[in-house]
């Protein structure tokens, strides 16, 4: 537990997730973002690579991202052909199907015709579904449900 002094000046316990902050650190490695901030209520973590924490709450997360294996990600991309990849419009979150516990959208070896729902992207708060530009069969799924994504990032490879 550490304590901080919060805006009045006063000394607080504030109780760090450590969970948390590891799961935001492996996010960073897993999707390549450089940064990743949370905020519940008047606290806020942020949690950044090469730059660290931010100085609004201090966190044992410097100590994690360095532990967390980033270069699997880019060892694996060079082997997938992304030419057919239907990529994010937007920035935001992918979920893979329409609410928690739901099936999936589509699976790998799926067809899908031209319009059907590939996954959804959300972006402030807006569920933005993404949907085939064509027919074919599902090959790869490049994202995992709840992960986040960059615009033009590689979602999803249809054959």
């Amino acid at each position: 537990m550490a304590e901080t002094k919060g805006s009045t000046g006063r000394s607080a316990a504030m109780k760090i997730d450590s969970k948390l902050v590891r799961e935001l650190a492996d996010m960073l490695a897993e999707t390549g973002l450089t940064e990743i901030e949370v905020e519940d209520g008047d606290r806020k973590i942020r949690v950044s690579r090469g730059g660290g924490i931010a100085p609004v709450v201090a966190v044992p997360a410097p100590a994690a991202v360095p532990v967390a294996a980033a270069p699997v990600a880019p060892a694996e991309a060079p082997a997938a052909d992304l030419s057919n990849a239907v990529k994010s419009p937007m920035v935001g979150t992918a979920y893979m199907c329409a609410e928690p516990g739901a099936d999936a959208f589509v699976k790998v070896g799926d067809s899908v015709k031209t319009g059907d729902t590939l996954l959804i992207v959300e972006a402030m708060k807006v569920m933005n579904p993404i949907t085939a530009p064509r027919d074919g069969t599902i090959q790869q799924l490049l994202v995992e449900n709840g992960q986040p994504v960059e615009y033009d990032q590689p979602l999803v490879v249809i054959g």
